[in-house]
């Protein structure tokens, strides 16, 4: 068949049979030269991140931000009632008294962190996501009970559909699938 003709497609999924396996087929991926790369178990598997090369998030940077905005959001807030907008002198004391905007500052900052974390790592993850290529592939419900799966991106600069398939194979899967978009 012609390269041309042939439709595009997500990438190639492969199928083992235990942990050790897809951690030793992770590791030759990477050591291939394979840079997109994904692995779903239904359980941890032990050094399997830094088998496909997982990359760290930016997620606690998001999370630092919110924190920061809701800290400055509710001193700032403070602030401007007590000594902008209605100031009250009480017993001498300065208009700007920080230490009794300490609790709300306190409890901004944490709605702000937590405000950020969800909907941060909701949209680092791309969630929600109610269509996936991957779930064109049948063997890949038992993603989530008690198949162990490997997945080349056809992304990746080194991918090419008969080599690389090729190559999962030789890795000694029990099947490789091509993922349609």
């Amino acid at each position: 068949m012609n390269r041309s003709l042939r439709p595009p497609i997500y990438g190639l999924l492969a199928e083992f049979g235990d942990r050790d396996r897809l951690l030793e087929a992770a590791r030759a991926t990477g050591a291939a030269g394979y840079r997109a790369v994904d692995a779903y178990t239904p359980l941890p598997v032990e050094g399997l991140a830094d088998a496909i090369g997982f990359h760290h998030t930016r997620l606690p940077w998001v999370v630092f931000a919110g924190g920061a905005l809701g800290a400055l959001g509710g001193f700032g807030m403070q602030l401007y009632a007590s000594a902008v907008h209605y100031p009250l002198n009480i017993g001498g004391r300065p208009l700007n008294s920080w230490p009794a905007f300490i609790p709300i500052t306190f409890e901004l900052t944490v709605l702000g962190a937590s405000l950020f974390a969800v909907f941060g790592l909701l949209a680092l993850n791309g969630l929600p996501t109610p269509y996936h290529p991957l779930f064109n592939v049948d063997r890949f419900e038992l993603a989530s009970r008690e198949a162990l799966f490997l997945c080349v991106k056809s992304k990746d600069p080194n991918f090419d559909r008969g080599e690389t398939r090729a190559f999962l194979e030789a890795l000694g899967p029990s099947g490789v699938w091509e993922v349609p978009w």
